[in-house]
């Protein structure tokens, strides 16, 4: 028997990853507005902390290359051009699995008795990925982040409440499942969900922030099996 009744899942860099180059579409951007670039893409990766919540893909990247541009002495006007070239580039079905993906979900259908999805991205951009995975309808509850639906993005504990309400489970008997501690695993533990944090690569491990604690740490993918 299952210690938890539920499972939900993120979905960037925990269920899938993009196929694209991400080096090479934050450089195409640079070169659409004619601006010398001032940030890798891991530069700007390691900035997503720190960027206000957003409601709107467009306003999410318009601070995060706001702060890009502060950080390195430069003018933060760019940041609503840079954001709407990047966002041109930027290819919402270009994704495949995360190792062990497909097989994890299957394994959560059979040892729960619901499965959900929390990303912090909107419907717009967030379905044509499950669709190219071909996961679309694999989860009984999906909740994206959408301003018209009242929902913010993680660590708010509202997208957390809204998962819970419509697999119809408590808190303390579902398990969280992503690769960002500050809002998988801190908008996890807010609402009482158990977490678990699946770090991207030992990058990810080596910046473990204290301040958001998991209830357990995966080493892949396949090692939920164990959890559930």
């Amino acid at each position: 028997m299952s210690a938890y009744e539920a499972v939900c899942f993120d979905l960037d860099r925990t269920l899938c990853v993009s196929t694209q180059d991400s080096a090479a579409v934050l450089e195409r951007a640079f070169d659409q507005v004619g601006c010398e670039p001032f940030c890798t893409h891991t530069e700007l990766e390691a900035l997503v902390p720190r960027v206000p919540s957003a409601y709107t893909d467009q306003t999410f990247h318009e601070n995060l290359f706001g702060l890009a541009a502060a950080e390195a002495g430069r003018d933060e006007s760019v940041a609503t051009d840079l954001t709407e070239a990047y966002l041109d580039a930027y290819d919402p079905t270009a994704v495949r699995f995360r190792d062990g993906a497909k097989r994890i979900i299957a394994h959560a259908r059979e040892a729960t008795d619901a499965v959900g999805l929390i990303t912090n991205g909107s419907p717009s951009t967030q379905r044509p990925k499950l669709e190219t995975l071909g996961i679309a309808d694999a989860f009984d509850v999906s909740v994206f982040v959408d301003p018209d639906a009242g929902v913010p993005p993680k660590p708010d504990p509202t997208p957390f409440e809204r998962a819970l309400d419509g697999l119809g489970t408590q808190p303390e008997r579902t398990v969280h499942v992503g690769d960002a501690a500050y809002a998988d695993v801190a908008g996890a533990n807010a609402v009482g969900m158990d977490s678990a944090w699946l770090p991207g690569d030992a990058t990810d491990r080596g910046s473990r922030d204290p301040t958001h604690e998991p209830t357990y740490e995966l080493s892949s993918l396949a090692s939920l099996a164990d959890v559930l």
